[in-house]
């Protein structure tokens, strides 16, 4: 089972539950725990291969079916029956995800950074990636990646921190991670052409030129479920990069999806 955290509020019945991004770990939303706990059970994740769940692997091939299924066993295991979920990049996908296969156990969505169409951009990056995965150390196509995504002077700290926790990777499985990426497109498009009809909340920075437009266009065209807050002067990370504005936000569209 994958590692989990849980931090109490015997207050409250509600579950926030926080899924993080590729390369990532639970360690990412440590500017948010003091402010979700306040209103609920807040619920921390480590995704396989990440963090504390480093060595909780499966040589059977990764696929976000798969993934998701992991993150249910855990709400299973802590007899959780419904929660509401906050992601980040990649992460936001697999929520997706389970709302998608198990839509009884979201209560609503808060997807940071969302991933909603790879971009031409994306696309060469992740082909590029693809070659020279072969000839040069993980860790320095995920730098490559890392920069490319968050390239501006005031990205540095969320760049670094998911570096960091990326170094805590092995190679073996990080690519099992990037092969998902295969996957990428058309589960993406699946998800577009069929909007869940659970609340959600994108937050994105407006200088995530590589998926905020995506996004924009998303809620534009189909918005019944959906909206849209673009947080200014940050870039893919918006949990770490403008946490005060993230937690004000994320806690307000929960408390209206209760």
């Amino acid at each position: 089972m994958l590692h989990y955290s849980i931090f109490s509020n015997t207050k409250s019945d509600h579950w926030i539950t926080f899924v993080h991004g590729a390369g990532g770990s639970s360690s990412i939303w440590f500017k948010q725990i003091r402010d979700f706990q306040k209103h609920a059970n807040i619920l921390l994740l480590d995704l396989r291969g990440h963090g504390e769940s480093k060595n909780y692997t499966s040589d059977v091939p990764y696929t976000f079916s798969f993934l998701a299924s992991d993150i249910n066993a855990v709400l299973i295991h802590l007899n959780i029956q419904k929660s509401h979920f906050v992601g980040i990049s990649l992460g936001t996908i697999l929520i997706r995800q389970l709302a998608e296969v198990y839509p009884e156990k979201v209560q609503s969505m808060t997807l940071g950074g969302a991933i909603f169409q790879m971009n031409f951009r994306a696309q060469v990056l992740m082909r590029l990636g693809t070659i020279f995965q072969y000839f040069v150390p993980y860790l320095w196509l995920y730098r490559f990646f890392a920069y490319v995504i968050m390239p501006r002077r005031n990205h540095k700290v969320a760049r670094s921190l998911f570096v960091n926790e990326a170094k805590k990777m092995n190679q073996k499985e990080f690519m099992k991670w990037y092969v998902l990426t295969s996957e990428v497109n058309p589960i993406l498009k699946k998800f577009r052409a069929n909007e869940a009809t659970i609340p959600t909340l994108f937050l994105m920075g407006e200088q995530d030129y590589m998926f905020l437009p995506s996004i924009k266009k998303h809620v534009a065209s189909q918005n019944t479920f959906s909206s849209l807050i673009v947080i200014s002067n940050c870039g893919h990370v918006v949990n770490v990069e403008n946490a005060e504005v993230f937690n004000k936000e994320t806690l307000y569209f929960i408390s209206k999806s209760k």
